[in-house]
């Protein structure tokens, strides 16, 4: 043997070598059994040791297992299948007719359908736009047909964010940024700005979390900034605010918000501003003054009626009205809310529509103030409906996002979406490109307008002015439908102030005062009280 060689080690047969990975992986899996048996927090693995852990791996891929495999193209939510095709196709400028007639239950309760004309008009060239600014706005913006609601940088990625401002700046529409903050992602391209904040006052606050008047004047007066929107309530968790967990606070989002990092990012429940209808009315007012009379809108998930009408008293009393109203319904929401909330607290926004619309005709108050919508509005036919109904134009967030890659995950608030969309995990979210995602977030908006013009044209109608609650239906049950008209009341111009036969109506404008949200109702409190507090009731009963 020479110098500084060694014999070549010896050679473990292929039989041993599968032999020992057999045993550690055996003794692996004995270990793992073993943990399970004697662990104590979860009982099937206490009864099925290893084998139980499957469950968890199958509930893990269920959304995609259900949505990819199981469901029809009418079946999902909150968007069923083929709308998300619809979206998808429009986005990518392909198109989106179907074959083979509707999948529809046409003759089931609930179903909506629109009255075409037997003399239909050409569609109309150029999407209209609705003015935003009422008698004291002295620098009105004109917004279109369809434009992309709230989303915050924080519960969107940059790249999401930034792919929406691009896509509104070629496409001519607008972009709310959320009540996340004016952020730099919002501002990329140049795109119309509308910008929300809401009772946390975040891009305009103090270090006490109250409103900075001097931070927000030099905001406001950033060119892309078209409008305010004070947001009072949002549909999918009204009444309450939010928390930002100090972990997912990056510095840009703290650059944005204007908090700190290192602490939870509260936002309380309402506002400091204001607490009633008459103070809310001077803060517009207020806002219009330091933003050089830009125009200044309200948002809201619609509660009781009679705050509505609070509202519309406030307005009467100050002569103070926003430049318009933005009704989100109680079936919206991209980010977070607790279940109960997302499930059963908000008024529907056909529903919240017509409240809102009915409160400022019956206080002669609807010319001086525009009246916008969100809430799971995706193609022509939901734009024909609401304004049908008396909106003036329409917004779109979870659309926006599936044109933006969306696929409808639901882990907006887990921070692993799949897409990236909705995430501040830069691996994740680089999977949005900007030039890509962009264009199809502009495709995908002028596809919908263009779908409801040529819906209006084929009702025989020029303008979107002419729709009305009469052009749509509602099958109630199978042998009955109702028009819009028909199936809601409606007031006259200036009805509630001279006195109104609709007896709730009535009863709430006779509730509803300026001087706060909530009207004077009687309360079953004093019946309750005993039951409260634990005192006794006056007259002890044996048995049941």
């Amino acid at each position: 043997m020479r110098p500084h060689e060694f014999p070549p080690p010896p050679r473990i047969p292929r039989s041993s070598r599968k032999l020992a990975a057999t045993a550690i992986g055996t003794a692996a899996v004995a270990a793992l059994g073993a943990r399970d048996l004697l662990q104590r927090k979860h009982s099937i693995l206490r009864i099925y040791p290893v084998i139980g852990r499957a469950r968890w791996a199958f509930e893990a891929i269920r959304p995609e297992i259900q949505q990819y495999f199981i469901e029809r193209d009418t079946d999902g939510r909150p968007f069923d299948r083929s709308t998300r095709t619809m979206i998808y196709q429009r986005a990518k400028g392909l198109s989106a007719d179907d074959a083979y007639g509707t999948e529809n239950d046409i003759t089931g309760a609930g179903y909506d359908h629109i009255l075409h004309a037997s003399s239909p008009l050409e569609p109309m060239r150029t999407p209209p736009r609705v003015r935003l600014g009422g008698p004291d706005c002295t620098r009105p913006y004109d917004t279109a047909m369809l434009n992309v609601s709230s989303m915050s940088f924080g519960s969107l990625s940059a790249n999401a964010v930034m792919a929406m401002n691009y896509g509104a700046k070629h496409g001519g529409f607008a972009q709310e940024t959320g009540e996340g903050g004016l952020s730099k992602y919002h501002l990329r391209y140049g795109a119309d700005i509308i910008w929300e904040f809401g009772s946390g006052y975040f891009g305009c606050r103090t270090s006490d979390g109250r409103f900075n008047p001097d931070e927000f004047s030099e905001k406001a007066a950033t060119p892309e900034v078209k409008g305010i929107l004070i947001k009072l309530s949002q549909g999918a968790k009204p009444g309450v605010g939010g928390v930002l967990p100090a972990a997912k606070i990056t510095p840009e989002i703290a650059e944005a918000r204007d908090v700190p990092l290192g602490k939870d990012c509260v936002s309380p429940a309402a506002h400091s501003a204001f607490s009633s209808p008459v103070e809310m009315m001077h803060f517009v007012a207020r806002l219009r003054e330091l933003s050089g009379g830009k125009p200044v809108g309200i948002k809201l998930c619609v509660g009781e009626r009679s705050e509505v009408l609070s509202m519309c008293k406030g307005m009467l009393e100050t002569g103070i009205t926003p430049d318009w109203i933005s009704v989100d319904g109680a079936e919206g929401g991209t980010g977070a809310a607790p279940l109960e909330f997302e499930d059963h607290v908000g008024t529907p926004l056909s529903d919240a529509l017509v409240i809102v619309h009915n409160a400022l005709v019956g206080t002669g108050l609807r010319e001086s103030v525009a009246l916008g919508c969100s809430g799971k509005i995706a193609g022509g036919n939901d734009i024909i409906r609401k304004i049908a109904l008396g909106a003036d134009f329409c917004n779109a967030a979870r659309p926006m996002m599936m044109a933006t890659g969306c696929i409808q995950a639901q882990r907006c608030n887990t921070n692993t979406c799949p897409s990236g969309v909705a995430t501040q995990d830069p691996r994740r979210s680089r999977a949005v490109v900007v030039e890509d995602k962009g264009p199809r977030v502009m495709r995908y908006q002028q596809a919908t307008v263009r779908s409801a013009m040529e819906l209006l044209a084929s009702m025989g109608l020029e303008s979107f002015d002419d729709l009305g609650p009469h052009h749509v239906l509602r099958r109630i049950d199978p042998a009955r439908v109702l028009t819009y008209e028909d199936l809601y009341t409606w007031l006259d111009e200036g009805e509630l102030l001279h006195g109104t036969e609709h007896t709730a109506w009535a009863r709430d404008w006779d509730i509803a005062d300026a001087h706060r949200f909530q009207g004077a109702r009687p309360s079953l409190q004093r019946h309750r009280k005993h039951r409260r507090t634990g005192e006794p009731s006056e007259e002890p009963t044996d048995g049941p």
